[in-house]
């Protein structure tokens, strides 16, 4: 029994031992981060430019995080995003065609109408940049600029967004784009498309509920009350919306309200 426990012991010194003998020589060989670009990072930067260039880095990195919220507000897929809501909730479809469906048509759709501008950007501002011909600077402000054009081009005939984010700003009065802030530009263009997307949406809405109507009137005058109407309504709504070539008549009527 003693030499059991004799013998236990001394295995577990042994195992103590080697194991505080490795930790102690990787203690000693571990002499700072050996991963590639780390030590660069941690040090610290030797002038201004590398200051400046990690702020760069930063912000572009920032960029590339809001790119999904640019996507949807600065661009016409807002408006096309609730319009087709608006639809489908019109023909009282709850899950046809389905949400992601919906949102894939809408992101080509403002591919096909965004295309000149990020033609634009690409031609005067990432391609030089990437030549190195322009800085970061002259990046920014090309890739601004026919986002802020073609916002600005949406509230031209109804500059009521502008104004009011203006005076809460208590900013003067602007002669022209130039000296609308971009902080400023984005939000009014965001309530702008909800304005015009919600208009559009009551003019869809109005034929399909002439539907409703006459086919709730019908049942009641039947003596049909228990039926819901919606079970009713719903094909007819369908066969209406499929002569007239509603989606094509939709998406032109889309296209055309922003050029």
């Amino acid at each position: 029994m003693n030499k059991t426990r004799i013998l236990f012991l001394v295995l577990v010194f042994i195992v103590v031992g080697q194991s505080l003998f490795a930790q102690e020589q990787v203690i000693q060989n571990t002499d700072g981060l050996n991963i590639p670009f780390i030590d660069l990072s941690l040090r610290d930067p030797q002038n201004n430019q590398e200051v400046a260039l990690s702020l760069q880095i930063l912000l572009l990195l920032s960029v590339i995080t809001l790119a999904p919220s640019i996507l949807l507000l600065m661009t016409c897929f807002l408006r096309i995003a609730i319009v087709f809501d608006f639809i489908r909730r019109a023909l009282s479809l709850q899950t046809v065609p389905p949400t992601q469906v919906l949102m894939g048509i809408a992101l080509f759709l403002t591919l096909f109408i965004m295309w000149p501008e990020f033609n634009q950007i690409y031609e005067q501002g990432f391609k030089p940049f990437s030549e190195g011909s322009i800085g970061f600077e002259e990046l920014y402000n090309e890739t601004e600029k026919p986002l802020r054009i073609f916002m600005y081009r949406q509230m031209q005939e109804n500059p009521e967004s502008i104004q009011l984010f203006m005076r809460l700003s208590d900013l003067p009065k602007p002669q022209n784009l130039s000296e609308v802030p971009t902080w400023v530009l984005i939000p009014a263009y965001v309530l702008n498309e909800l304005t015009i997307a919600f208009k559009i949406g009551i003019l869809l809405f109005i034929p399909f509920i002439v539907v409703d109507m006459v086919v709730a009137s019908t049942l009641m005058s039947m003596g049909m009350i228990m039926l819901p109407p919606v079970m009713i309504s719903m094909p007819f709504k369908l066969i209406l919306f499929v002569l007239v070539d509603g989606w094509g008549l939709l998406t032109n009527q889309l296209v055309q309200s922003f050029h």
